[in-house]
């Protein structure tokens, strides 16, 4: 197939509508240049035996300061748990929950 007539990938298709808002948001940052590259589902952390968390986003700044971003409509306890699990066990990543356009650091 002619590369003209090739179909462009949507990057956005595999998201749910709240992820894919925050999306819309990174890539815009993107372009203005206040971040390097974001990620969807980039990463998976081993937090235990047969326990992995993967982060919707991974985001690099321009500082070299990379921040994964968890994006929930509603929280589960299980999510809950991991997310504040892996801040722990992870200290060089800076865990950030949104949640309804509200941003919250989490901390071990």
């Amino acid at each position: 197939m002619p590369l003209a007539k090739l179909p462009i990938p949507d990057l956005f298709a595999w998201m749910n509508k709240t992820e894919r808002t925050f999306a819309l948001g990174l890539e815009a940052e993107r372009r203005a240049g206040r971040i390097v590259v974001w990620r969807f589902e980039a990463i998976t952390l081993k937090l235990a035996f047969d326990t992995r968390y993967t982060p919707d986003f991974y985001v690099l700044y321009p500082s070299g300061n990379v921040v994964l971003y968890e994006t929930k409509g509603f929280m589960r306890d299980d999510a809950n748990v991991k997310i504040k699990v892996a801040a722990r066990q992870f200290p060089e990543f800076c865990f950030v929950l949104v949640q309804k356009g509200v941003h919250m650091e989490v901390r071990p």
